[in-house]
């Protein structure tokens, strides 16, 4: 399954609406992502499940690039 991730790059700030950066995900569940993830410096604000006619939207913008484990 594909999830979209939305996440501040610097881990120990507070977080600011504007500053939020995304990447679509790979795995299993949601815990798998926590948990790749987890290594890199960042604050993880929301993960969202991508399928059907969302995951097609997606996939329509240029910025869509999958990472995965």
């Amino acid at each position: 399954m594909i999830f979209k991730v939305l996440y501040q790059q610097k881990g120990k700030e507070v977080p600011v609406r504007e500053n939020t950066d995304k990447l679509y995900y790979e795995a299993e569940n949601e815990r798998q992502v926590r948990k790749d993830l987890d290594d890199r410096d960042i604050n993880i604000e929301y993960i969202q499940p991508l399928e059907g006619n969302h995951l097609a939207y997606e996939q329509a913008s240029e910025d869509f690039k999958v990472e995965n484990a």
